[in-house]
């Protein structure tokens, strides 16, 4: 695939014209990373964002200056359009900070660019970013340029990719559905016992010391505090108190960036939308739909909108690429409109596309709900998600390519592995990372050799972990992949399983 994006028309039936007519966005590029765009398309880094003018010497204010109490947040994220230092602070002064780093021999501070100013009372913020070109290392946010008067993290160190364009990351962390349970009635999470209660501070910090990744990917569903008054850990978390706190930025730090501060420290990380970062609720703010698309969608947004099928894109890691389909509002049910599904059939045509581009490299699909996902043994086998299992089997090639090696998700509050002894890629479901309640999944025994998809192919190996907490692992092994489950302390739990390097047989060894 080039680097520029590619735009994908999309022809419009009726049916789905009515789909569209409530904010779908169906047509549009899928867009390939890992790379600069051709010269005159992408500003050089630093340039300010919307025409605005650089700001002259002398004119950014000392530390600490604007909201005294102002905190700043930092991380690096795998985007489509390459590696992006992202920077979000609730101090006044409306100003970027710049960014050192060395490329090559050259050690360099470039501006970041201003994305969007405050929009209180939900999004009291300025957000900046800046394109990091691939193998820069020794990235600094410059302390004379922060006018925050706390800065996330506090040695404003970041880290950046330490593979190039033809090798993989050695080490990848998955997590998912991380954030602390906390509902409007009924039983909550106890979000201040991190050992029993709300595992995820835990789980990010043993994944940061203990495995120590070279990236870090989540799989969905970050923000569960559905009335934050009722949440055990209020004092810890200043602004996200009341139910009209829900889906603010102050929200947002309390259920990912303070609990994985440690984690995003030591990886830069990529991320994909899960259904607790829809557009449903509530309708007036986009909910949590809009706090996604201002601080952690592929490309953020300053106008507080929100899409329900925002386009596919490819995020690159060196060799490896992510192919994340935003699957947040997916039906979960059988009876999945055949308008959802032709929407999604034209998201996967894209997919095998761009699967196709780089012969030998490693495509990893990246959803949040899972395709394959074995619920029960049944008879028959029930399995998440029908729409898009139907969706992937109404592709030109029926099946996702060759070069898909696996499909990484989240959704179900379990561990799951299962794999088919055929050209479907292995389902890894990674969704125990905080949230609960935990499903207890399904007797493996018993799901051998059930019959799972569209069309139907009798299941080879199921590694189930119910009713624990915990995160997966996939390291680096020759020319394939290790994946093992932890426990929240960052131990190994169950079998170390090796995915085929055959692109004819995906299977999975365990050992």
């Amino acid at each position: 695939m080039s680097r520029t994006r590619r735009t994908i028309v999309l022809a419009m039936t009726g049916v789905l014209a009515a789909v569209l007519s409530v904010g779908t966005a169906l047509a549009g590029p899928v867009s390939a990373g890992g790379g600069p765009k051709p010269p005159g398309t992408t500003p050089p880094p630093g340039t300010p964002a919307y025409g605005e003018s650089p700001k002259p010497p002398g004119t950014t204010p000392p530390p600490g200056t604007g909201n005294p109490n102002g905190e700043a947040w930092a991380w690096t994220q795998l985007t489509s359009r390459g590696t992006q230092i992202r920077y979000v602070t609730t101090d006044s002064s409306g100003t970027c900070p710049s960014v050192r780093y060395t490329l090559g021999i050259v050690r360099t501070a470039y501006r970041m660019r201003l994305l969007s100013r405050p929009a209180p009372p939900q999004f009291p913020t300025t957000v900046c970013e800046l394109v990091v070109p691939l193998g820069a290392y020794d990235a600094v946010l410059a302390q004379s340029t922060v006018a925050a008067a706390v800065v996330h993290p506090a040695n404003r160190q970041l880290p950046l990719p330490n593979w190039t364009a033809n090798t993989r990351p050695g080490t990848i962390a998955v997590l998912g559905d991380s954030g602390c349970r906390v509902t409007t009635a009924g039983p909550e999470q106890d979000c201040a016992d991190h050992q029993n209660g709300w595992p995820f501070p835990r789980i990010a910090n043993s994944a940061a010391t203990v495995t120590q990744p070279d990236l870090v990917l989540h799989v969905g569903d970050y923000l569960y505090r559905d009335d934050p008054a009722r949440a055990d850990d209020t004092a810890a978390n200043p602004g996200c108190t009341t139910s009209a706190d829900r889906f603010s930025w102050a929200c947002v730090v309390a259920d990912f960036f303070r609990p994985a501060e440690s984690l995003l420290s030591v990886a830069p990380v990529a991320l994909t939308r899960g259904n607790h970062e829809d557009c449903r609720t509530p309708p007036a703010t986009g909910g949590a739909g809009a706090a996604w698309f201002r601080y952690l969608a592929d490309e953020l947004r300053a106008d507080g909108s929100c899409s329900f099928y925002p386009d596919p894109v490819e995020i690159r890691a060196g060799a490896l690429h992510l192919l994340s389909v935003d699957s947040s509002f997916a039906d979960p049910a059988d009876s999945g409109s055949l308008a959802q599904q032709a929407i999604y059939t034209r998201q996967f045509e894209a997919v095998n596309q761009a699967a196709t581009q780089q012969p030998g490299h490693d495509y990893f699909l990246f959803t949040h709900k899972p395709v394959w996902m074995v619920r029960s043994a049944g008879p028959p086998a029930e399995t998440f998600t029908p729409v898009l299992d139907r969706a992937v089997a109404g592709t030109t090639l029926g099946r996702p390519a060759d070069n898909i090696r696996m499909v990484l998700s989240g959704h179900a509050h379990l561990y799951q592995m299962v794999d088919f002894d055929t050209t479907r890629p292995p389902q890894v479901t990674v969704g125990f990372s905080g949230g609960a309640p935990l499903e207890q999944g399904p007797n493996d025994a018993a799901v051998i050799g059930k019959a799972v998809g569209t069309p139907a192919q009798p299941v080879h190996h199921s590694v189930t972990q119910g009713g624990v907490f915990g995160y997966a692992v996939l390291s680096r092994n020759a020319g394939t992949w290790d994946l093992t489950a932890h426990d929240p302390a960052g131990a190994v739990r169950g079998q170390t399983c090796t995915l085929s390097a055959s692109t004819a047989n995906k299977e999975f060894v365990c050992h």
